[in-house]
């Protein structure tokens, strides 16, 4: 086995090639990083090469010693001869072990899998030959083929109409299984015209950037007869590589010698040996969500998240994976053994790390109803010190995600922060802002890219209140409203929504508007036009950054209980008149104590369902269906005056 530095194009910056011979198959492997540090083993599915990992490979090797090689007929892999039998769950296993003692001799390595990739995985961490191999194992969009097995048994056992129906969503997205299994088709499409054409089928319906430079010349084949030059670094090309059209015709044989054989007789043994991380893409066009339902009763130490995206997340989501597999694996790191950086294992100093792992474990299970879909996130909420904006920080943070709470209050913002952290955030800051400063909002997205990263999520909420008639509205009256409440949502939106798209990874922008965007009122002239504004903007953005997976929902409440009440403005009359209405209006309000929890849960589902708009408080869907059936009932509403 040698060790060479190859120049390596289309893979990761700065990796390292081997070759690996294990039954008469060489190995392509590469490894970036410290290989002092823990290994993280990443293993590619079909069609894919190891260059599929490449934008994870290079994130995660600033903190682990990170290992790609090419399956067995894949890249720079030579293919075995006969393809029939030659690719089985048995010789990919002996596959992995070579390579994981030619990287990783003396510690388990932390495995991750991508379609094919984990389907491997759950083969290696379910069986006996690999025990103390394995620290830990992320999957994903790739299930167990025994899980399968006896998924699909339990439900021909019991037909139930939900059995039935899983067996024919999932039977109905199986399709290419069942042409793969075909003789001879598969591989004349892949060498034909689908070969040509798959750059451009992943760009449209994966959304999956592509490119290639012209590959150069094989130094060898990859036919069982010799391993030849450096493999597919010298072949170069980026994702997909030239050598995909012979990578999907030789992989064709991983459906061939698996897929019937193992969902006739799935093996009864299969559960996992080691902690599992299950990253759910819930826009797979391949794989339904349902095929895991049952997985704790395989799995012991399970922890799932969920990921609004299509099948190849390794190209589409670098940033997220690279996040939580760096989080699975410190948190299920083994300990040192004896001879190592501590040999105090066994001491006060071994017995303090063992409490940290666990507890990095505990923390990686998110409560909430939403923490497999936000944990590990970075949320940022305006107006976060109080009322919606606070409660809405504290349901992502009970869920998990990263918090920046901004406000121009400053100590309320830290403490919204402090209380997040209690709450469940792994982290969370406080930022004094006011988002209606321009320049302000530039210094603040700078620093919280710089500091804490690309923002996943932006809920936009800060707002104040302005009542009183237009006529008596003056226009610094109307100046202040707009800043807050229309200004700062623009900022917000093209400031860190900006930056979502450049990153190109999909998000999330929530804008907090309200029932007044279409429920016109004689007394709410300013704020009712900032709110409609809000909500029409938001209609705007969301069709415009539909195509860069980044979703944008309106939030339109009704009557909520919150402080915005006691710094809402009258126009038009006394100060003594002004302090009675506050007075009066906190009162209404707290009389009808729609608590904002429930909009924080509506704003956390809107995120998660991708919703357009969502009318929260019973008065605000009530309004929202007049404003379309009847608007008449509501001009007539609106020229009531309001009792205060």
């Amino acid at each position: 086995m040698s060790l060479q530095s190859v120049p390596s194009p289309a893979g990761p910056a700065g990796a390292r090639e081997r070759r690996v011979r294990t039954g008469g198959i060489d190995l392509c492997v590469a490894e970036l990083g410290d290989p002092a540090r823990p290994t993280v083993l990443l293993v590619h599915g079909y069609p894919d090469s190891k260059e599929v990992w490449s934008q994870v490979a290079e994130r995660l090797a600033e903190r682990f010693h990170v290992v790609l090689y090419d399956v067995r007929g894949h890249g720079g892999s030579t293919a075995p001869k006969p393809l029939r039998g030659g690719f089985t769950l048995e010789k990919l296993t002996d596959d992995f072990l070579a390579v994981a003692d030619a990287v990783s001799p003396h510690r388990p390595v932390h495995l991750v899998g991508h379609d094919w990739g984990s389907v491997q995985g759950w083969e290696f961490v379910t069986v006996r030959r690999t025990s103390g191999r394995i620290a830990s194992f992320t999957s994903m969009s790739g299930p167990s083929l025994d899980h399968l097995g006896h998924w699909i048994k339990r439900r021909l056992t019991r037909p139930t109409p939900r059995a039935v129906g899983q067996l024919l969503g999932q039977g109905a997205k199986s399709w290419y299984v069942y042409l793969l299994q075909t003789p001879v088709l598969p591989e004349l499409a892949w060498r034909g015209p689908l070969g040509r054409q798959w750059p451009k089928i992943l760009e449209r319906f994966e959304k999956v950037p592509t490119g290639r430079r012209p590959a150069a010349p094989a130094g060898g084949k990859r036919d069982g007869k010799g391993a030849g030059g450096s493999g597919s670094a010298e072949r170069g090309g980026a994702y997909p590589t030239a050598s995909l059209p012979d990578d999907a015709a030789h992989g064709a044989w991983l459906y061939r010698d698996n897929v019937r054989a193992r969902l006739r007789r799935p093996r009864a043994d299969a559960h996992a040996h080691v902690p599992v991380q299950l990253i759910t893409p819930t826009g797979d066009a391949f794989l339904s969500e349902r095929l895991f339902d049952d997985l704790e009763r395989w799995v012991p130490q399970l922890v799932r998240r969920t990921l609004p995206a299509k099948h190849w997340v390794p190209r589409t989501r670098p940033d997220q994976l690279a996040t939580w597999i760096t989080e699975f694996v410190t948190a299920h790191e083994p300990e040192p053994e004896s001879g190592d950086d501590d040999t105090a294992a066994a001491g006060p100093v071994g017995k303090a790390r063992r409490e940290s792992r666990a507890r990095r474990a505990r923390d990686l299970v998110a409560s909430g109803p939403y923490g497999e879909r936000f944990g590990g996130q970075l949320v940022l909420v305006t107006g976060a010190a109080s009322g919606i904006g606070r409660a809405t920080a504290f349901a992502f943070a009970e869920s998990g995600a990263r918090v920046v709470v901004v406000d121009r209050d400053a100590e309320g913002a830290a403490r919204t922060a402090e209380m997040a952290r209690l709450i469940g955030a792994p982290r969370a800051w406080a930022e004094t802002v006011d988002v209606g400063d321009e320049e302000a909002m530039e210094k603040l997205a700078e620093k919280v890219a710089s500091e804490y990263g690309t923002v996943d999520v932006l809920v936009n909420n800060a707002g104040i209140g302005l009542s009183g008639p237009f006529l008596d509205t003056t226009s610094e009256d109307w100046k202040k409203v707009l800043d807050v409440n229309l200004w700062g949502v623009i900022h917000g939106c093209r400031i860190f929504g900006g930056q979502m798209a450049a990153r190109g990874q999909g998000g999330h922008i929530v804008n907090t508007a309200s029932a007044a965007a279409y429920q016109p009122s004689r007394a709410l002239p300013a704020y009712s036009t900032s709110k409609a504004a809000v909500l029409m903007l938001s209609e705007c953005l969301r069709a415009e950054l539909a195509g860069q997976g980044i979703g944008v929902s309106a939030i339109c409440p009704g009557f909520v209980n919150t402080g915005i009440t006691a710094t809402a403005r009258f126009t038009g009359v006394s100060a003594e008149e002004e302090r009675r209405r506050r007075k009066r209006t906190a009162r209404l309000y707290g009389l009808r104590n729609y608590p904002p929890e429930k909009v924080a849960d509506a704003i956390l589902r809107a995120v998660v369902r991708n919703e357009a708009v969502v009318a929260v408080t019973p008065e605000a869907r009530g309004a929202r269906l007049l404003s379309r059936f009847a608007p008449r009932t509501l001009r007539a509403i609106a020229r009531l005056e309001p009792p205060l």
